[in-house]
């Protein structure tokens, strides 16, 4: 998965597939396709049978799933 050497010839992001996906998140393939069937995990393109996952949407739901709890520092006690 080459996705810093730039844009290709027809402007297009990198799209990734079911197994780049997994090895980038530290998951098993099967999740991946869990969340599907629960309409859960970055959205896909569909190409026949293959899966594609754009580098961009991938970012954007990685940025969702930021855990919103925050530590607050301690008041001075």
């Amino acid at each position: 998965m080459d996705t810093a050497a730039g844009p290709n010839p027809w402007g297009l992001e990198p799209l990734l597939d079911v197994q780049e996906l997994a090895d980038y998140l530290g998951i098993p393939v099967s999740t991946i396709y869990d969340w599907r069937t629960r309409g859960l995990g970055p959205p896909a393109y569909r190409f026949g049978k293959h899966l594609k996952f754009a580098v961009g949407d991938v970012r954007n739901w990685v940025e969702q799933q930021r855990d919103g709890v925050q530590t607050s520092p301690r008041d001075g006690r």
